[in-house]
């Protein structure tokens, strides 16, 4: 691809982050009109945990697939369909007339979000060849990616109030014709070197995990957890795991390269994020829910309370990128884990009655840990893989992410219906403390691979790959 001026550079950046941002958004923004959807489409509580997961189930399911095709066919054609598909689904879920078909439609917006995750990260790392201004690049992609999720419930919020919550949709398309628009005239095409293959049988075994574990927490307490469905369901997780593993590591082009996982940091990176945004997506889901079914507050104002954790996090999230390119990923990840700690455990003492400077200390702590996440998970993601492999790479990050966005949903959710006795304003703070010590526990996770994985002997780990990827040869 041909070298492009620093300002060309910075608005193909602008670009690819102005679609990550809408992407990002849609993972959080409906957590705040979840109260006004179980109103209007008499929705159940597991229904409103598939509004949510629906759409980071498919995204996870099909990262690594529109990864990798963008790498073959084209990066910037994949990008634009992806917008296409987002757009229409964005469309209807704004006139979806019952809760099934909205979760439908977020099955089709998350199709065309799929295609934009990843395949823009592909497009900036391509874009940006100095290894200084790729690492800077890095560092606001990884901000906005913070910026998009946290700053989701008071977008939500004032939407809901101001105009209603099937408006949280029909603001993305708007967005998505100018960003349509620019990437037709300023982002150019590119491609991988050396196409890759398609791997269906692969893709279809991640397919299969992914739903089989979603499903079986989601639907495990109503269909009984020694049903038959549900003991099937996770029969389903244990070998498809295992054949995708098995058959990944005899493909000479796999979809997910086991490869990858041998270095340290990578596979660090890939827990942290899981178990972060778990935190993210466990932490706005209850959140919501206190704060409107609770205490009564109005979407807008439960979104404005928000404010405090989407201000933190968009000061921290450029220091943690500096941190990373200047001191290595250790202190942010060290400071991520333990603020997600401390702020589950304060939020896990809220009563009815809680004071309002108590709810804010908890919500500052939290976007401080969350702010300091996204640098070090994306910079281990890319760095020292060949910039062929970038597609597959940032897939596999952005694809632990949205794992963990379903698996913290998905989670806090099925314990909240488990402890759940009598109407949800009146049980829900007892309901909900195991949850709130769940994401204490994931931001404990977060401080443990953190230390684990930035050491020397991690840097080890991820040279020896670097040198591998490099390799022509095929190595199992």
């Amino acid at each position: 691809m041909q070298e492009l001026s620093r300002r060309r550079r910075l608005l193909v950046l602008a670009i690819c982050c102005l679609s990550l941002f809408i992407v990002g958004l849609d993972s959080t923004v409906v957590n705040l009109a979840l109260p006004s959807i179980r109103s209007e489409l008499n929705a159940s509580v597991s229904k409103l945990q598939w509004t949510i997961d629906a759409y980071t189930l498919v995204i996870a399911s099909l990262l690594m697939l529109s990864g990798s095709t963008a790498d073959r066919i084209g990066r910037r054609r994949t990008f634009q369909a992806g917008l296409v598909l987002f757009g229409l689904g964005s469309l209807a879920c704004g006139f979806a007339p019952t809760v099934g078909l909205l979760i439908a439609f977020r099955m089709l917006q998350a199709i065309g979000g799929s295609m934009l995750n990843p395949v823009a990260m592909s497009i900036i790392t391509n874009t940006f060849t100095d290894p200084r201004e790729r690492a800077q690049a890095i560092g606001v992609w990884g901000g906005v990616v913070g910026l998009s999720m946290s700053v989701g419930p008071v977008v939500g919020g004032a939407l809901v109030d101001s105009a209603g919550w099937r408006f949280i949709f029909f603001v993305n398309v708007p967005v998505v014709l100018v960003a349509l628009l620019l990437t037709a005239f300023f982002v150019p095409e590119s491609r991988a070197a050396v196409a890759r293959r398609l791997d269906p049988v692969g893709q279809s075994l991640v397919i299969l995990f992914l739903v089989g574990l979603t499903y079986g927490i989601i639907e495990g307490r109503s269909a009984g957890w020694g049903s038959p469905l549900i003991i099937s369901c996770f029969v389903v997780v244990v070998l498809s795991m295992l054949a995708l593993v098995l058959y990944e590591r005899r493909r000479e082009q796999p979809l997910l390269d086991p490869r990858f996982f041998r270095s340290a940091p990578f596979s660090g990176a890939t827990l942290i994020a899981v178990a972060g945004f778990a935190a993210l997506s466990g932490f706005l889901f209850l959140n919501s829910l206190y704060l409107q079914e609770v205490r009564g507050f109005t979407a807008l104002h439960a979104g404005l309370l928000t404010l405090p954790m989407a201000a933190m996090t968009v000061i921290f999230a450029p220091v943690s990128g500096w941190l990373v390119g200047n001191r290595g990923p250790r202190l942010p990840l060290v400071v991520a884990g333990t603020m997600l700690a401390l702020s589950g455990l304060i939020l896990a003492q809220l009563t009815a009655t809680t004071a309002v400077p108590l709810l804010l200390l908890g919500y500052l702590i939290f976007g401080l840990g969350f702010g300091m996440l996204n640098s070090p998970i994306t910079n281990a993601a890319v760095s020292g893989m060949p910039r062929s492999q970038a597609g597959v790479a940032a897939a596999i990050a952005s694809t632990s992410r949205q794992v963990g966005a379903s698996l913290g949903v998905a989670i806090v959710g099925t314990v909240l219906t488990a402890r759940l006795t009598g109407p949800l304003e009146t049980g829900f703070v007892s309901a909900a403390r195991l949850g709130w010590y769940i994401i204490a526990c994931c931001g404990v996770l977060v401080l443990v691979f953190g230390l684990i994985t930035s050491g020397r002997w991690a840097r080890a780990t991820a040279a020896r790959v670097a040198n591998q990827m490099e390799s022509p040869a095929r190595i199992a």
